[in-house]
């Protein structure tokens, strides 16, 4: 018996039936980024004869194997460079609905990752009458290479390959999406980490405007992109791990994929740690940082959805054999290395204040947390309201008992909050046996009703405020949500004089 049809502007897709919504799996939104076109702008996907099977996932993004996307459920799944741009649609209806859409931008460090992930089923979501897109997008030195400066023209935006991935699947959601029941015209883009990372960044992409309407940023801002100089310093480092010199740039167009993701995974011994990869204001692409077009005004009609958990890099930490052994000298060169401009000490003390038994290990994620998550988040925020913009803002708190209650509140664990996928495959890693179901209907719920209306509503959260820089109300998301005025004030304040 067919499955269900969906006539695209590239051809005929056959989907699957599951449980009364459809599922359209696998479509190709650009052409393979291979050859000539590996380091370059995606092109659109070639059309098709006859009809496309949309039943199985398509390949991943080469990547490097992480131990944590396993933990989390990830199907082990096949990587192919020629064939990863595809992405996955979850909807009610093939029909004219006019659903709101929710395209979902996967986290990873931009450098692992996938749409297949079990947590980002979109079933709870099309319960709503709400239509999913979850996309694959080019990761690693594959797809945040800055090489412009090295190999001329022909390697323009090869430092945001994976950001303008995103923009061509949002071009053929534009395209596509009503023959899917979905409104191109109600379009909110949202993502977690690296995701959330990616949706700050187009924020700030000329291509991308009007492509979407809303923007909802789990764990992530408009602050991780790099200059230019810093990004050819990878390049070069990655071009020195291959044996090449800066003029034989044109070499990595041959190259076998496995090499580049060795060199990729080397870079760590030279010394080179955080976000290696990550998208590279151009000047072109991307012509300034994104949070400074935020600040301009330029999304002020782009409702924005912003926030943070509370032990965010309790996740890293737990993870770090070392973290254990720090001590109060590490504590102050952490605080060196974060807070430039300000007295270790004195932010130390900050810290401490409100966490008197704290480890220094505990002290190290907290600053951390703040740092790297939620003073951006709240950056964000700032310049979205500065602009005349709005902007809700939510801490989310509640503290998962997995691993013995090592992890409290750390990063990813709101996901199957979000997508209500606390029973789906992985997601009790980080969630445990038992969460709480309430709060993930609630949350659930809150997103939806941000993507039909540009508010976050549901029920027992219908007093989320938008945010200000008067009483900063941000919605504290635990067993018992509350709206809270400035939460963790103090330690945000520490942050005023220095450049986090």
């Amino acid at each position: 018996m067919a499955g269900p049809m969906v006539e695209t502007t590239l051809g005929r897709l056959e989907g699957l039936e599951r449980d009364g919504q459809l599922v359209f799996r696998g479509v190709p939104y650009a052409a393979p980024p291979v050859g000539p076109r590996r380091f370059a702008t995606p092109a659109p996907a070639e059309p098709w004869a006859g009809v496309r099977a949309a039943t199985e996932f398509g390949p991943m993004a080469p990547q490097n194997a992480g131990a944590l996307e396993s933990a989390l459920g990830a199907p082990p799944g096949t990587a192919d460079e020629a064939g990863c741009l595809v992405l996955n649609v979850f909807t009610p209806a093939a029909d004219a609905g006019r659903r709101p859409v929710m395209v979902w931008i996967h986290g990873g460090a931009f450098v692992s990752g996938q749409g297949a992930t079990p947590w980002y089923d979109g079933r709870k979501f099309v319960a709503q009458d709400v239509v999913v897109v979850t996309i694959n997008y080019r990761l690693g030195a594959l797809g945040f290479l800055h090489l412009e400066e090295l190999g001329g023209e022909s390697f323009s935006g090869a430092g945001l390959a994976g950001i303008l991935d995103q923009v061509e699947a949002l071009r053929w959601v534009r395209d596509n999406i009503a023959a899917f029941g979905g409104d191109p015209g109600n379009v909110t883009i949202f993502g977690e980490s690296a995701g959330a990372m990616s949706v700050g960044t187009l924020l700030g992409i000329p291509a991308a405007r009007g492509l979407f309407h809303r923007a909802a940023l789990q764990s992530g801002a408009a602050s991780s992109v790099a200059p230019p100089g810093e990004a050819t310093a990878v390049s070069l480092d990655l071009l020195s791990a291959l044996g090449l010199d800066r003029g034989q740039v044109a070499r990595l167009r041959e190259l076998p994929t496995q090499a580049i993701l060795e060199a990729q995974a080397s870079l760590a011994g030279r010394g080179r740690t955080g976000l290696l990869f990550r998208p590279t204001i151009d000047g072109r692409h991307l012509p300034v940082a994104p949070i400074d077009t935020v600040q301009a005004g330029a999304t002020a009609d782009v409702p924005l959805l912003v926030g943070t958990n509370l032990d965010e890099w309790n996740l890293f930490s737990f993870m770090d054999p070392n973290a254990n052994s720090a001590d109060e000298e590490t504590v102050l060169r952490a605080v060196g290395r974060l807070a430039p401009g300000r007295d270790p000490q004195e932010l130390v003390a900050v810290y401490r204040a409100s966490r008197p038994e704290a480890s220094p290990a505990a002290l190290i994620s907290a600053i951390t947390t703040d740092s790297v998550f939620r003073i951006p988040a709240i950056r964000l925020a700032e310049a979205q309201v500065a602009a005349g913009g709005p902007a809700y803002m939510y801490l989310f708190t509640w503290p998962t008992p997995a691993f013995g209650g090592r992890l409290g509140s750390c990063h990813a664990v709101e996901i199957p909050f979000v997508f209500d996928s606390i029973d789906r495959r992985g997601a009790a890693f980080l969630t445990g046996d038992d969460p709480p179901r309430p709060l993930a209907g609630a949350m659930n719920e809150a997103w939806a009703g941000f993507a039909r209306e540009g508010r976050p509503r549901a029920a027992g959260l219908d007093d989320w405020p938008v945010y200000d820089t008067a009483t900063r109300p941000t919605m504290v998301l635990d067993v018992a949500s509350r709206v809270e005025a400035d939460p963790l004030s103090a330690e945000r304040l520490c942050w005023e004089s220095t450049s986090g």
